[in-house]
């Protein structure tokens, strides 16, 4: 396996593809004003292996196009949907975020939980609005520095892995100015990261490196998520996921 491959095979296992939880998807829903018995169309945008898409499935009543570019998350996903009984409520799709299928104004709804990163948060809100009806709704959840300074290691790693990262208010900024109205935001808890997301990882990689020959590309992946990991426990005070709130407006 290459490096990306070995990623994938890390990962795809897990509930979670990146921090999050049921609570604060249902919070993200509640901020946002949405009715819970008006059908909706909903498009989650990098939905991995559906942790999001199956809550949004649960909760409300809508028909959700889940999008993934990785076809092993999309079998995993509608395999999970299969098995909870919302398969009816969820479309599977295999595409690229940049090269979405999508009609003009075809969505009430855009979520995007830990993901939009993949393709950059100004360039992702900026794409993506086309696909919301006027007066739709776009949750997207995105690494934000909590404070206006931090520790040196922690600015390098960050500005390395995702030169985009800024201060919320730099974040609704954007929206502003990309033509959105900003109505929520809140940031995820401690629990999100280390309970729902690290944990489950970090208990995986004996497992990963056994079916992997303990070789060295797989020692190198799991030395830099245990990185991570040791920086979000060390410096998790600066910065986590924010999930922003906000609507397109009525033309």
């Amino acid at each position: 396996m290459d490096e990306f491959e070995l990623l994938v095979d890390l990962h795809k296992g897990a509930n979670r593809q990146g921090p999050g939880g049921e609570a604060e998807t249902e919070k993200a829903i509640a901020l946002a004003g949405i009715d819970r018995d008006m059908p909706l169309k909903i498009a989650d945008i990098g939905c991995g292996t559906g942790a999001s898409t199956l809550t949004l499935a649960r909760l409300l009543k809508a028909k959700i196009t889940a999008v993934d570019f990785l076809q092993d998350f999309i079998d995993i996903l509608a395999a999970r949907a299969k098995s909870e009984g919302v398969e009816d409520k969820i479309t599977p799709l295999r595409a690229s975020m940049e090269q979405l299928p999508f009609e003009y104004e075809e969505f009430d709804v855009i979520w995007s939980e830990g993901a939009i990163y993949n393709i950059g948060f100004e360039k992702g809100i900026a794409d993506w609005k086309r696909y919301l009806k006027p007066g739709g709704l776009l949750i997207a959840s995105e690494i934000t520095w909590l404070t206006n300074s931090r520790p040196s290691e922690l600015q390098d790693h960050w500005n390395n892995e995702y030169p985009e990262i800024d201060t919320a208010s730099a974040k609704i900024k954007v929206l502003e100015e990309r033509g959105y109205t900003p109505i929520g935001y809140f940031i995820l808890p401690e629990y999100c990261w280390l309970d729902n997301y690290y944990e489950p990882i970090r208990k995986s990689f004996d497992s990963f490196l056994s079916r992997n020959g303990n070789s060295e590309k797989a020692r190198a992946i799991v030395e830099a998520e245990r990185h991570e990991i040791e920086l979000y426990e060390k410096y998790k005070a600066y910065f986590s996921y924010g999930v922003y709130i906000a609507k397109k407006p009525n033309e």
